[in-house]
């Protein structure tokens, strides 16, 4: 019988930080043999269930037949960590089947090997002590402590798994923790009634409208540009090595190995930043958020406009937009924080004007203006206010009239990127003048030069600090 979990005992939401290895040489091979074997493993789960869907049997479900293996079979790694990575698999085989029943034909079963599968581990079968951790291994095996890039940012006592994975040839550490929800003094917590809308968008990944006429504008112009000069390097990367790359089927180069082991540092690189910056923008939501007392938030879902044939550049915009892990980051850290996330329709929030509610032409800037009535607004936050007025189910909720932002704020996303300074240029772009050459020196006259001419051609061969001679 299920237990009954106690009201009056706080909530709890399980949130998950990645942290980097400091690993010797010995450290980092041992930790890659886990890996490995764990790839065993799975491949060890997709053979036997081959065989037992060819001889119409049940699939493999639990741990008995690799427990029965013996110890020693998959080098280092413990029982615990081989029932993860069974876990892992029917985990995926159920997704799978559950996407097929729901009708998507494209889903597609566990059926390709890996070489290395991440690995969980339980509370209870590790220890963790301020940056060092033991990681379970194999009866017999030496223990195996590892130092940690940075501090836990949960407390140690909250941390209830770990997860050994490799990115990008580095080591990681996934921690979960059982984080309890937040909790305020009377009067002073999210509202229930309070509802503000969110727009999501790839130049501003939030514009969030609430119920009083404040706005909220989060920039991520630099995480575009992240991903632009991202996609400019590796194309420029892979001209420079095209004439140097293997052919098929040719065993590559030791100066081939190290670039494929430099471009997958630089791609882990690239998605470490994007995420940190997404991670960014939706605490500013959340963050605003509470500062406004809202309850709730309610969130327009544009996922279907994924499947809509746009052309390649905006096709790659779409890929590049990652609206699922925003609603995913945005949803985690609204609940943390107590207030609660719903989905609406999106559609027409941004062509239809809130204040005659006539169809408008598509603005092709960040202006709606309606020739009807002659209403003008930022289209993201005429969309959130619109979407704020929508309910889960559908339509309309009751004939409210859309509250428009009076008062905005502004926040940007990726701070850390590069060239999201003040300058707001990237570093690697070179520094081409583009459209302005200089303040602008009148012409000289006609029967000689001017004495602004004569103070300019002196100023341009001397260093800034010699330049003192002006005309007077």
């Amino acid at each position: 019988m299920p237990r009954r979990r106690d009201p009056a005992a706080p909530r709890v939401v399980y949130r998950t930080a990645r942290v980097g290895l400091r690993v010797t040489p010995g450290q980092r091979r041992r930790c890659f043999g886990l890996l490995r074997s764990a790839g065993d493993v799975w491949a060890c789960v997709l053979e036997v269930n081959a065989w037992r869907r060819r001889r119409r049997d049940a699939p493999l479900s639990g741990c008995r037949e690799l427990a029965a293996s013996g110890p020693g079979t998959f080098a280092e790694l413990d029982s615990a960590g081989a029932r993860s990575v069974l876990r892992r698999f029917s985990d995926a085989w159920f997704a799978a089947a559950k996407r097929r029943k729901d009708g998507d034909v494209s889903a597609g079963f566990p059926r390709r090997r890996r070489g290395l599968v991440p690995v969980r581990w339980h509370h209870g079968t590790f220890v963790l002590d301020g940056r060092r951790v033991r990681i379970p291994v194999g009866r017999g095996a030496a223990p195996l402590w590892v130092r940690l890039a940075r501090e836990v940012p949960y407390p140690l006592e909250q941390v209830r798994s770990i997860t050994l994975l490799c990115e990008g040839g580095r080591l990681f550490l996934d921690l979960s923790a059982e984080i309890p929800i937040a909790t305020y003094p009377v009067g002073a917590g999210p509202d229930p009634g309070r509802v503000a809308g969110v727009d999501l968008g790839i130049i501003h990944p939030y514009a969030v409208t609430g119920p009083d006429g404040a706005g909220l504008l989060v920039s991520g112009r630099a995480i575009r540009a992240e991903h632009r000069m991202h996609l400019a390097d590796t194309k420029a990367r892979r001209r420079a090595v095209a004439r140097r790359a293997p052919k098929p089927g040719q065993r590559g180069s030791r100066r081939w190995r190290k670039y494929r082991r430099r471009a997958r540092m630089v791609e882990g690189r690239h998605r470490r930043r994007v995420r940190q910056a997404q991670h960014e923008a939706a605490r500013s939501v959340v963050s605003w958020a509470v500062e406004q007392r809202i309850g709730e938030l309610r969130v327009g879902d544009p996922r279907g406009v994924l499947d809509i044939e746009a052309g390649r550049r905006h096709n790659l915009r779409l890929r590049q937009w990652q609206v699922g892990r925003l609603l995913q980051v945005l949803t985690d850290k609204a609940t943390l924080s107590g207030i609660t996330l719903c989905l609406v329709n999106e559609r027409g929030t941004s062509s239809t004007c809130p204040a005659c509610q006539r169809r408008v032409p598509k603005p092709r800037g960040r202006t709606l203006s309606c020739p009807h009535c002659r209403f003008s607004g930022h289209r993201d936050l005429v969309a959130a206010a619109t979407i704020a007025t929508r309910s889960p189910g559908g339509g309309p909720t009751t004939p409210t009239a859309v509250v428009l932002s009076e008062v905005l704020t502004h926040r940007r996303a990726g701070r850390h990127l590069p060239g999201a300074g003040q300058s707001r240029r990237d570093p690697r772009r070179p520094r081409v003048a583009r459209g302005s050459v200089g303040p602008r020196w009148p012409a000289p006259p006609l029967g000689g030069e001017s004495l602004a001419h004569k103070a300019r051609i002196h100023n341009d061969h001397r260093t800034p600090g010699e330049r003192s001679w002006t005309p007077h």
